[in-house]
């Protein structure tokens, strides 16, 4: 599984919407989609990725493709 397809599948099972996503991590939508389709990975800033893996409940470990 590709780490948009983990980003992806946690963020549908938990409700959330990538405009959700966007705003936790100070980022755009299109930012999201572009993860989530595996055309960028996630570079963020140390309080986003705390962000993001609070939003989704990952450790650092999961986004470790």
């Amino acid at each position: 599984m590709t780490l948009g397809q983990k980003l992806r599948e946690r963020r549908e099972s938990l409700g959330l919407t990538r405009i959700q996503v966007a705003r936790a991590c100070k980022v755009v939508q299109s930012t999201v989609i572009n993860w989530e389709t595996d055309r960028h990975v996630p570079k963020l800033y140390p309080a986003q990725m705390k962000a993001l893996c609070d939003l989704l409940n990952f450790t650092i470990e999961d986004l470790v493709v």
